[in-house]
Formats: structure tokens, C-alpha cells, sequence
């Protein structure tokens, strides 16, 4: 008698029972393969459109942000020479990046030889690393930096914080804070995105007359020039935003820059 084996492949392993142990392999890999290449696929469809979503939801937030500071509106109204502009820093130098744009910004940050590993005592908003590139929002008046917007990070009690932190051209007060992402508790935490808050950042300052970084949230009213108020309730939030403008404001951040356009040299 003939043997009625298949000799196609595909048909042998068709051929074998549901409970074989080949076939539920094959059929495992197979179904895996396939989410995983529509999955793929997906990702590098929807890439553009999140990135055209991040770009407009900051456009927005830096908008809002810009209309909350006390005569920035007016300024960017009546002085023709006032120009709102971006460029990527390269954060040791204090510097314009010589050859990454902010086109190609997310792409060199890909590379792992951009980021700088932070020690525990450097490491005040605990982000482990920190990019070695940033990009940063000037509005001159002429030659004159009269604000600077710039994308700050740290660890909250919950998860990342996110906010841009808008620094008067006097390099030394705060003009305004704007959260852009955050997970802290609800009516706790969470509070930092309410705009109440946020404008206790105006006027504060971040340094004293000989440079020391003083900025601090308090644990109820501010007291000082250097303080906003505290939440109640949510002193881990606090210590966390504490840190962050702290380091971001920092010889580990954006010190370099903020020292180098106060010199004018930027």
C-alpha cells in the first residue's frame, strides 16, 4: 500500500492532529510574528502623528505660558524686534549646539553617547541621566534676551514630572511655570497643574547676589523671595519640585546657559 504521508510541508504540518506539540508551536510563533509585525508596522505609522500631537500640545502650553507673565503680551505686540525663537543647547558648554537642530534632535538623543550618567549627590530631580542636548525658547528684544523658556524633568511621588520653566532676562527670577505632564494623587499633588499655583512662580528668585541656588517650595506660605507656596498635603510633590527647578536652574542643567547669557556671551 502507498504511503499517504504529504510530502508538501505546509500540508504535513496542516496534517497533524490539534494536540500535537509541533503544531501548537508553529501556531504560537506564527500568531506572534504577526502581532508583532502589526505592532511594528503601527508604531512607525502613528510615529509622525505623535509627534506632530507633542508639537502642537507644547506650542500651546508654551502660548499659555507666555500670556500669564506680566508684560510679555505687550512686549511681543509692540516691539517689532521682539522674536520668540528655539535652539537646541548643548547643556555642558552652555552653548548653541554646532550640529543638532531641533529636526534632529529626537534622533540624536537616541544615542546613548549623548546622555550623561548622574551621580546620587548630582542627581537632585532623580532622573538618573540627563540629555546633553536641550531645546530651548528665547525672546529677544533686539540682542537682548529678555525670557527664556526652558524644558525641565525629575521624579515625582508618583511617576515624571514634566514642566517648562520660563527664566526674565535678568537671570535671576523666575517668570512663570507651566506642568506639562505629571501623576502625582489627585487633589494632593496633582494641584501643581492648577494655575493658582503656578503663578506663585512669577517674580520668585532662584539665586542669591553671590549665585547660591536658594529657590524652594515651602511647606505652607512663602516667606521669602526665594519661595512659592507650599500644598498642603503634598510635601513629597514639593521636595520633588523643589529638586527639580533647583537642578535644572544648577551647574548640572541649564547653569552654563543661564551664567552665559547674563555675561552676554549668548
Amino acid at each position: 500500500m502507498a504511503d499517504q504521508t504529504p510530502t508538501n510541508p505546509w500540508k504535513r504540518l496542516l496534517a497533524l492532529p490539534n494536540e500535537s506539540r509541533g503544531k501548537t508551536l508553529f501556531v504560537a510563533f506564527a500568531t506572534a510574528l504577526v502581532c508583532t509585525l502589526l505592532v511594528s508596522g503601527a508604531t512607525v505609522l502613528l510615529r509622525p502623528i505623535q509627534t506632530a500631537n507633542r508639537a502642537a500640545e507644547t506650542q500651546l502650553r508654551l502660548e499659555a505660558l507666555l500670556s500669564a507673565i506680566p508684560g510679555m503680551t505687550a512686549l511681543l505686540s509692540s516691539s517689532e524686534s521682539a522674536q520668540l525663537s528655539t535652539v537646541v543647547i548643548d547643556l555642558p558648554e552652555g552653548r548653541a549646539a554646532q550640529e543638532i537642530t531641533p529636526e534632529t534632535l529626537e534622533t540624536a538623543l537616541l544615542d546613548t553617547g549623548n546622555w550623561t550618567a548622574l551621580s546620587p549627590e548630582q542627581d537632585l530631580a532623580g532622573i538618573g541621566t540627563r540629555p546633553d542636548y536641550a531645546q530651548v525658547y528665547l525672546l529677544r528684544d533686539g540682542a537682548a534676551v529678555k525670557l527664556m523658556v526652558l524644558p525641565i524633568a525629575g521624579a515625582g511621588y508618583n511617576g515624571p514630572i514634566e514642566a517648562m520653566i520660563a527664566i526674565n532676562g535678568d537671570m535671576e527670577t523666575i517668570a512663570g511655570l507651566t506642568v506639562t505632564g505629571q501623576s502625582e494623587t489627585p487633589g494632593l499633588g496633582a494641584r501643581i497643574e492648577e494655575a493658582a499655583w503656578q503663578q506663585g512662580f512669577a517674580g520668585t528668585r532662584f539665586r542669591d547676589d553671590r549665585g547660591e541656588m536658594r529657590f524652594a517650595v515651602a511647606r505652607g506660605p512663602a516667606t521669602t523671595d526665594y519661595e512659592v507656596d507650599g500644598i498642603t498635603g503634598a510635601t513629597r510633590t514639593s521636595t520633588a519640585v523643589t529638586r527639580m527647578v533647583r537642578f535644572w536652574l544648577g551647574p548640572e542643567g541649564y547653569g552654563p546657559l543661564i551664567d552665559a547669557v547674563k555675561r552676554g556671551e549668548f
